[in-house]
C-alpha cells in the first residue's frame, strides 16, 4: 500500500509503497476514502523538517533538554547516534480520516465489514490507504453523512474539545482569535450554542468566512473594529472566553486576550502559539488560563487509546471517542458545515506536491483533502448525479398573442385562495390599463366571494370557457401546487400569456410536460411567481453593491416556521415537499443576485428533514447557501441574506432594512417599517402586465425559470443521493 512520508532530517516528503497494516484484537482495519490535511499542525512539522539543524532545536527546546538528559546519562556518542538514527528516518503524516471497515478483529462488535467509519489519531488515522484504527478512536459515519465532511471528524473533535474547556453559556460572548481550520470550526460550535462570537485574523478572507458561518464580527488585530464590536456586545465588560487558535511565535494573541477578556474570564489554548503571559494584566482581571488537550479525556492515554479501556460516563462525560461522535451528529443533522471549508481536494497521488504548493504558498487554503484512489463503493460519493436542465425549444409560430396595444390588459385568475386574495389581487384590482375579466375556481361560492370583492366581470367553474375566450389575453393560475404544470400547459397550448405562482412544477415530468407546451404552440409567455428579485429595497441595495469582479459567496436564512394542523402544504404526498413549493423563491431570488444560474446543488437535512441547507454552484465559482429551516424562533425575520464580494457585503433583514458595507464603513443604509415590508408582488405584476400590453420581454427569461425550477427539483434528488448534483444543460 501507498503511505505519505517525512524526512525529518533531510525535510524529503514521499509517497512510499509499505507492507499493508495487520488487524490486530480490538481494533479494525480501514481503507481510506478521504483524509484531511491539518493546515496549522502538520504543516508545522513540514516546515520544521526544512530547518537547520540549529533551527529543529530552537523550534523544539522539549526535544532538547530531553537530548541534553540523554547526554548526561548515556554520553554524547551514544546520544548523537540515536538522535540521528531518528531523525533520519521517515515518519508518518496524518491524523483525520474517514474510510470502510475492510476487517474487524476479534473483540469488536460495533461495526461491521463495509461501515464507513471516523478515524482519529496521529498514529493510526494516518494519510495512508489502510490503517489499523483501535476501537475507541473510531466512530461510525451516520446515515446520509459525505465522507469528505466525516474525514473532518478528528479536527472537529480539536475544535469541540477545546469549546468544553471553556465552559459557554447560552447568552455569552467570545473572542476567537486565528480563524484558520480549528479556528473556523470554533465559531460554528459556538454560534451553535447560542455564543456570539468576535473572530480575530488578519487575513480578510478568514474573517469574511468566519462571518458567513455564524460569527457577528470579525477584523486584524490590530484593527479597533474588533475592540468596537466586542465593547457593543458586551456593555464595555469584555468577552467570557477567548480561544486561543491561533500558531506562530507572536505574543500578540495572548495580550489581545488579556485587554478584551471581562474580569475574571476563561482564556483557552487550543493551538500553539506563544504564551508569554503579561503578569499584570492577568493579575489584576484573575483569569482563569486553560489548556486544551487536542481530541478529549483519553488522549495520551494508552489504556482508554491501545487497550479499549473507556472511561465510565458517569465520571467522565465527554472522551475522545465520544466528541468525535458527537461531531459527526451535528455534521449529520447540519448544525456545523465543512463544505465552505473545502478549499481543495488533491488526488493522494499528489500528495507532494500538495504539500509543497502549501508549504510554498502557492496553494492558500483553510482545509485540503486528500481522496484516495479505488475508493470502494461504500466510501465513493456517488459521482455526482446529473439532473437535466431542459432546453427550452419553440416552434417557428409567433410567440406574442396578438392585442391592441391601448385595449387593457384583461386577466382571467383561476384561483382564488388566500394568496391571490391577498398578495396579488390587491395590486390589480385598481391598476389602470388592467381588466379583471374572470375569475375560476372549484367552488361556486369563493368564486362569488371573489367577483363581489375585487371586482371581477365574470365568475365561473368553468374553465374551459376561459381558455376559449379570446378576449382573455392573460391567464393567472394560483392554485394548489399540484395543478400549477397541468393548468399552464392548457393555458399556453390556448395561446394565453400565463402568470403562475410557484412553484413551476413538481417533478421533472410536469417540467417536460410545460415545455413540450411551449415547443407545440410556440407560445413562451410564462411568468413565474418569483417576486422577491422585484423588491425594491433588494433591487436599490442590488444597485448600490454594483458590479463585481470576483466570485461571491451568499448566505440565504428563512426562517419558514411550522405549519399549522391541517395545512395543505403538509400534504406531500399530492402537493410535494415544502422546498419544492417554495425553494424556487430564494433559488430565484441567489440567481439573480449572483447573475447566472447555478451549475450543481448539494443538500443535507436534519433528521426528518425538518430543516435544509442547501449550497449551490455557480459558474464563475459563486456560492449561494440557504439554510431553510421550520424550527427557529417565530420572533425572529423570516429572511435574512448577505451576499459578500470584492470587499463588499450586502445585507438584508426581512425586506424591512438593507445595507451595503464597503471596506470599513457603510456606504448605503436604508429603513422602512414593518407595515412597509414589499416582497415585490407589486413590480413583479406590474412588469408581468407591460409585457401583455406591449408584447415586449416577459420579465424573465424562461432559460432562467427552467433552470431555477431544475434546481429545485435537484434538491430532493441531492436529499436521497448524499451527494452534490450537477445541472447538465440539454442541448
Amino acid at each position: 500500500m501507498k503511505q505519505v512520508v517525512q524526512n525529518y532530517k533531510s525535510g524529503e516528503l514521499a509517497v512510499l509503497d509499505v507492507p499493508e497494516p495487520g488487524c490486530k484484537p480490538g481494533g479494525v482495519l480501514v481503507r481510506t476514502a478521504y483524509s484531511l490535511i491539518s493546515t496549522g499542525t502538520e504543516l508545522m512539522k513540514v516546515s520544521e523538517a526544512g530547518m537547520s539543524m540549529l533551527g529543529k532545536a530552537r523550534s523544539r527546546p522539549d526535544q532538547v533538554a530531553k537530548v541534553m538528559q540523554s547526554v548526561a546519562t548515556n554520553g554524547v556518542p551514544a546520544t548523537y547516534r540515536k538522535v540521528m538514527g531518528k531523525l533520519d528516518s521517515y515518519t508518518p503524516l496524518g491524523y483525520s480520516l474517514c474510510g470502510v471497515v475492510e476487517q474487524v478483529g476479534p473483540g469488536i462488535d460495533d461495526v461491521k465489514v463495509g461501515d464507513l467509519v471516523a478515524c482519529a489519531g496521529n498514529e493510526h488515522a494516518l494519510h495512508a490507504e489502510l490503517n489499523w484504527v483501535p476501537k475507541n478512536l473510531y466512530a461510525p459515519v451516520p446515515d446520509g453523512l459525505a465522507p469528505r465532511h466525516a474525514a473532518f471528524g478528528t479536527v472537529g473533535s480539536i475544535a469541540m474539545q477545546g469549546v468544553r474547556r471553556g465552559e459557554p453559556q447560552l447568552g455569552d460572548v467570545a473572542l476567537v482569535i486565528g480563524l484558520g481550520l480549528i479556528g473556523q470550526l470554533v465559531v460554528q460550535l459556538l454560534a451553535a450554542s447560542g455564543v456570539r462570537v468576535v473572530g480575530v485574523d488578519p487575513d480578510p478572507v478568514r474573517c469574511e468566512l468566519a462571518e458567513r458561518l455564524g460569527a457577528a464580527a470579525c477584523g486584524d488585530p490590530e484593527s479597533p473594529a474588533v475592540e468596537a464590536a466586542v465593547a457593543e456586545l458586551t456593555d464595555g465588560h469584555g468577552v467570557d472566553q477567548v480561544y486561543l487558535a491561533a500558531g506562530g511565535g507572536s505574543n500578540q494573541p495572548v495580550e489581545l486576550a488579556a485587554r478584551l477578556c471581562r474580569d475574571r474570564g476563561r482564556v483557552v489554548d487550543i493551538g500553539k502559539c506563544r504564551l508569554d503571559l503579561p503578569w499584570n494584566a492577568y493579575y489584576e482581571k484573575e483569569l482563569d488560563v486553560r489548556f486544551s488537550r487536542s481530541y478529549g479525556p483519553g488522549r495520551y492515554d494508552p489504556e482508554y487509546e491501545l487497550e479499549g479501556r473507556d472511561y465510565p460516563i458517569g465520571y467522565v462525560r465527554w472522551t475522545e471517542r465520544r466528541n468525535l461522535a458527537c461531531f459527526l451528529d451535528l455534521l449529520a443533522r447540519g448544525s456545523v458545515d465543512v463544505e465552505p471549508l473545502v478549499s481543495h481536494i488533491a488526488g493522494f497521488d499528489d500528495a507532494v506536491e500538495t504539500y509543497q504548493r502549501l508549504k510554498d504558498g502557492d496553494l492558500k487554503a483553510v482545509a485540503v483533502l486528500f481522496r484516495y484512489p479505488g475508493r470502494p463503493d461504500r466510501a465513493a460519493e456517488a459521482e455526482a448525479p446529473a439532473v437535466a436542465v431542459p432546453a427550452v425549444r419553440r416552434s417557428g409560430g409567433a410567440s406574442t398573442p396578438a392585442r391592441s396595444a391601448k385595449a387593457p390588459v384583461r386577466l382571467a385568475f383561476v384561483g382564488a385562495g388566500n394568496y391571490a386574495t391577498s398578495m396579488l389581487l390587491p395590486h390589480l384590482a385598481q391598476r389602470d390599463g388592467v381588466e379583471l375579466s374572470t375569475v375560476v375556481t372549484t367552488t361556486a361560492l369563493s368564486a362569488a366571494n371573489a367577483k363581489r370583492k375585487f371586482g371581477f366581470a365574470e365568475a365561473t367553474t368553468d374553465l374551459d370557457a376561459v381558455l376559449g375566450d379570446k378576449s382573455v389575453d392573460a391567464v393567472c393560475v394560483v392554485t394548489r401546487h399540484s395543478s400549477h404544470a397541468e393548468l399552464t400547459r392548457r393555458a399556453l397550448l390556448a395561446g394565453k400569456t400565463v402568470f403562475v405562482e410557484k412553484p413551476l412544477a413538481l417533478d421533472h415530468d410536469e417540467l417536460a410536460g410545460v415545455l413540450a407546451a411551449v415547443e407545440e404552440s410556440g407560445n413562451d409567455r410564462l411568468q413565474v411567481g418569483f417576486n422577491r428579485r422585484f423588491a425594491p429595497l433588494l433591487q436599490e441595495a442590488r444597485k448600490r453593491f454594483g458590479a463585481r469582479t470576483g466570485p461571491a459567496s451568499l448566505r440565504y436564512l428563512v426562517n419558514a416556521g411550522r405549519l399549522g394542523h391541517g395545512s395543505w402544504y403538509l400534504q406531500q404526498g399530492t402537493e410535494g415537499s415544502r422546498f419544492a413549493g417554495e425553494g424556487g423563491h430564494f433559488i430565484d431570488t441567489a440567481s439573480w443576485l449572483l447573475e447566472a444560474d447555478p451549475v450543481s446543488v448539494y443538500a443535507v437535512a436534519t433528521s426528518g428533514n425538518e430543516d435544509l441547507q442547501v449550497v449551490l454552484r455557480y459558474p464563475d465559482g459563486s456560492t449561494a447557501t440557504i439554510s431553510y429551516v421550520t424550527t427557529g424562533a417565530a420572533g425572529f425575520p423570516k429572511e435574512t441574506l448577505d451576499l459578500v464580494a470584492d470587499g463588499k457585503v450586502l445585507r438584508l433583514d426581512d425586506f424591512v432594512r438593507a445595507a451595503v458595507y464597503d471596506g470599513r464603513r457603510k456606504r448605503w443604509v436604508s429603513s422602512r417599517l414593518p407595515k412597509a415590508r414589499d416582497k415585490g408582488q407589486s413590480a413583479e405584476l406590474a412588469a408581468f402586465i407591460k409585457a401583455v400590453r406591449t408584447g415586449g420581454p416577459m420579465p424573465v427569461p424562461l432559460e432562467s425559470l427552467v433552470a431555477t425550477t431544475a434546481a429545485t427539483l435537484a434538491v430532493q434528488a441531492g436529499l436521497a443521493g448524499g451527494a452534490p448534483v450537477t445541472l447538465a444543460r440539454a442541448r
